[in-house]
């Protein structure tokens, strides 16, 4: 482990790391001369049994210039990565400057911040980087920051309970100022009343009281954040706020006790401004935490999902244990109506169950010995015994909540533009109101300063940059957990953006359009023999082949309640067929050329190889009596799911090892545009490659492990979650129930998350470049008013809310279902409620 340090330090340093590729005493020496070239090196020693390096300094060296030097030699470090919860974030500013200091720590080579979800992940060389050093420089830095866990349920019930009461405290505080200072305008005689009985001075006391309660109370986080962000010459939000209500406050409270250094006309106070800024914006806050809660609840759900106990057999005595307890090997009991607490493999027993938790699917799945059951579902009437196979974060549902939280920390493409902008937004922002002072100083009258100072405060409220930071991570945030409820998991954020915009949809065939496992599929027999007795005799000598096509001709005998006889002198012909004594007959099933060809059946024959099928002879005692033919059937809904990708304007492939002909065939019946056959898994990425070339984006759907090249290829990857880890673990997308209707799924709400963000930019993005020149006072020479800082308030508050609510509509996305008109002002009476 690496001293901890930042990039621009150069303190003593011991460093370990973990280098992969170290394979030969040639190895050890490359990697040596390349780190031992580093000025300030005073030692390092390769070991290629442990695959360390070991490197030792008398300046310091950071490990980031030794990963660039093992990098440039062909010997890239170790990689990892931690997720950190971080607080106090508040705007897309504060984002910058977080992955900023992210990136500033010695052994981090990438930052991703999401301010909706307050988390980061932080990829860092393996042994180079101090997780708990970069937390403490968030931390000193005023974000304060710790480890997250993926499979932990987050706690914001307390946070949400803390804002709620400063929010309602400033709200009993504020609306005597309001109605003090804003009453006379709203009822007659209001404040004629007030200066009888209270007096002018007296009024203008009260107000200077409460307000200061109102911002030394629950505005204090404005100036406990913002002040010292300002000091380091970073300013965010808070720091907006704390400008624009301070100035109101202090402009008032010279007015007050000091008039005479204000010019004649001016002395007026704005302590309501500043009281009714600070209350909204709490508000605002309190309605985006609780929105923002309601957002995580995919995750929290999911998570929930897991019992607390389980009943565990040990030592023959079965005992009640927490989950956590539980270890692999473990002999697990599951009653009747009972959830499910780790995964593992049925011993005995007999059940249906729920699995639409986790795999979107609502149909109960039957389950017996040997079959596997998944933590989070739900048991049917039956009881089972199970053996754990996969305890705490290697369960199913703890890795589909850390690719979830993966895909909501990530960022998308179109996120860099708003980060651009961002980067310099709050500086400007400030500037424009120093300005628009000194402009209302040098053109305005006698009340310049008043409405110069009025116009400056509202430039700062309502500029706040709040809606642009949550625009595209609370889309995302929604989207990928209403995605993981209809069993559909995002693995990289980008996905959601790349899926959209994909042009090709390519298919592997075997295990994704088919069942992956053939099927007898038609009998045809010479006059005088029947189907039954074909098939028994047939079944009888495949009965002790180990073909997969004889265990297909096996189980269509058993669907057809035939009995299979047992055999003598068995033998198998590799490439042709087997033969076996069945009844006192000599019974063959193999290809026709073995078999002296298929005579009246050579038309059956080559009809079904038009339609797919495989087709294969039986002989009897030398005579061929029959043709089984056997094929892989298509998914019962691969035909539609086809139809509907069409239908959007996309060009559907196949890709495929099998024969042209057989190809061609299956293609035909699924309406698929082009088939690329006889592919090995290489040639699947060149033709990947091509598919790209000539339509652009490309997404590819398959299964197998001879599928993850292509996967990987491929712009997006989507594996089913029934095949194999290796295609899962290569794939951008993963559906868990298997089913083919989840592609179209993934790209429903791949659609859906992209229209609502370009939503939530739009918004944000207008709603600052209209407002800032309205705020300066652009108008005020047309209608002679200005924009009231509280109205500016309200404004910038509101704007947050309605990206947070208008993200939240993500949550009823329904697939295969008319897409539903904007309802963004009932969900923010739902949110208010």
């Amino acid at each position: 482990m690496s001293t901890p340090m930042t990039k621009d330090s150069h303190a003593q340093t011991d460093l370990t790391l973990h280098v992969p590729g170290m394979s030969c005493a040639g190895c050890v020496r490359r990697i040596e001369t390349a780190i031992d070239g580093l000025d300030g090196i005073t030692g390092v020693s390769a070991n290629l049994a442990t695959r360390e390096v070991h490197i030792a300094s008398n300046e310091g060296v950071l490990a980031t210039e030794v990963a660039k030097a093992l990098d440039q030699a062909g010997y890239a470090p170790a990689r990892g990565s931690v997720d950190l919860a971080i607080s106090a974030m508040t705007c897309a500013s504060c984002v910058g400057r977080v992955e900023a200091l992210l990136m500033a720590q010695d052994g981090v080579f990438g930052a991703s911040v999401n301010l909706a979800t307050g988390k980061a992940r932080v990829d860092t060389i393996r042994g180079a980087a101090d997780v708990s050093a970069i937390a403490a420089a968030l931390t000193a830095a005023g974000y304060p920051a710790q480890v997250a866990r993926a499979d932990t349920v987050p706690e914001e019930g307390e946070d949400l309970a803390r804002l709620r009461q400063q929010a309602l405290l400033a709200a009993v505080l504020t609306a005597p100022v309001f109605a003090l200072e804003m009453g006379g305008h709203l009822i007659p005689g209001f404040h004629l009343w007030v200066m009888e009985t209270l007096g002018h001075r007296t009024n203008w006391v009260i107000q200077a009281v409460l307000t200061t309660l109102v911002l030394a109370g629950p505005g204090r986080m404005f100036f406990a954040r913002g002040v010292p962000a300002l000091l380091r010459g970073a300013p965010d939000m808070n720091a907006l706020v704390a400008l624009g209500t301070s100035a109101a406050w202090l402009f008032s409270i010279v007015a007050l006790f000091l008039p005479g250094f204000l010019p004649d006309g001016t002395r007026a106070v704005y302590f309501e401004a500043a009281a009714v800024i600070a209350t909204l914006i709490l508000i605002g806050r309190y309605l985006e935490a609780r929105a923002r809660g309601r957002a995580g609840e995919a995750i929290g759900s999911l998570m929930r999902l897991r019992p607390d106990h389980v009943e565990v057999e040990r030592g023959g005595a079965v005992e009640r244990r927490a989950v956590a307890e539980v270890v692999t090997g473990d002999i697990v009991h599951v009653r009747p109506g009972e959830r499910i607490a780790v995964d593992g493999r049925i011993l005995d027993g007999h059940s249906f169950i729920d699995e639409s938790m986790i795999t979107g699917e609502p149909v109960a799945v039957e389950k017996a010995a040997g079959d596997m059951v998944t933590g989070g579902t739900v048991n049917g009437t039956g009881a089972f015994r199970f053996t754990a196979t996969a305890v705490g974060e290697d369960t199913v549902l703890a890795r589909i909540v850390g690719m979830v939280n993966a895909a909501q920390t990530g960022k998308l493409p179109i996120q860099a533009l708003v980060d651009r902008v961002t980067g310099v937004f709050v500086p400007v922002v400030i500037a424009v109101s120093v300005l628009t002072v000194a402009v209302w100083l040098l053109v305005g009258s006698a009340s310049a300063l008043d409405l110069g100072l009025v116009a400056a405060v509202s430039v700062l409220i309502v500029a706040c940059p709040c809606a642009m930071g949550l625009a595209t991570p609370m889309s995302i945030m929604v989207g990928t957990g209403r995605a993981a409820e209809l069993g559909v998991l995002f693995r990289k954020g980008e996905a959601l953006q790349q899926l959209r915009a994909a042009r090709v949809v390519a298919f592997d065939k075997t295990g994704t359009l088919t069942r992956g496992a053939p099927v007898l599929t038609r009998v045809a027999t010479v006059d005088g023999w029947s189907e039954a007795l074909v098939l028994r005799l047939a079944a009888a000598v495949e009965a002790r082949s180990e073909h997969p096509v004889a265990f297909a001709v096996v189980q269509g005998a058993q669907a057809r309640g035939i009995a299979i006889p047992e055999v003598t002198a068995f033998a198998a012909r590799v490439g042709q067929g087997a033969e076996a004594s069945v009844d006192g007959r000599f019974v063959q099933v193999g290809t026709a050329r073995w078999l002296g060809g298929a005579g009246a059946l050579q038309s059956d024959m080559e009809a079904g190889a038009a339609r797919g099928e495989t087709a294969f002879l039986v002989a009897v005692d030398g005579a061929v009596v029959a043709a089984l033919a056997v094929a892989d059937p298509a998914k019962p809904e691969a035909a539609g799911v086809i139809a509907g990708l069409k239908a959007q304007g996309l060009h559907v492939v196949m890709l495929t090892g099998d024969a042209r002909a057989t190809a061609e065939a299956i293609a035909a019946q699924m309406g698929i545009d082009a088939v690329m056959a006889e592919l090995r898994p290489d040639g699947k990425q060149a033709a990947l490659q091509a598919l790209r070339d000539a339509h652009g984006t490309v997404a590819f759907v398959g299964d197998g492990i001879n599928d993850a090249p292509a996967l990987a290829e491929a712009d997006v990857g989507i594996a089913l979650g029934t095949g194999t880890d290796v295609a899962i673990e290569a794939a951008d997308v993963v559906l868990m129930s298997g089913d083919m209707r989840g592609v179209t799924r993934a790209r429903g709400i791949s659609g859906a998350v992209m229209r609502n963000i370009r939503q939530n930019l739009f918004w944000a993005f207008a709603y600052n470049t209209a407002l800032i020149p309205v705020a300066a006072g652009v108008l005020y020479p047309l209608t002679g008013t200005l924009l009231s800082p509280m109205l500016a308030a309200g404004a910038m508050a509101l704007s947050s809310v309605f990206v947070v609510v208008n993200a939240l509509r993500l949550r009823r996305f329904a697939p295969d279902a008319p897409r539903a008109a904007p309802e963004q002002a009932r969900l923010v009476a739902e949110v208010t409620a």
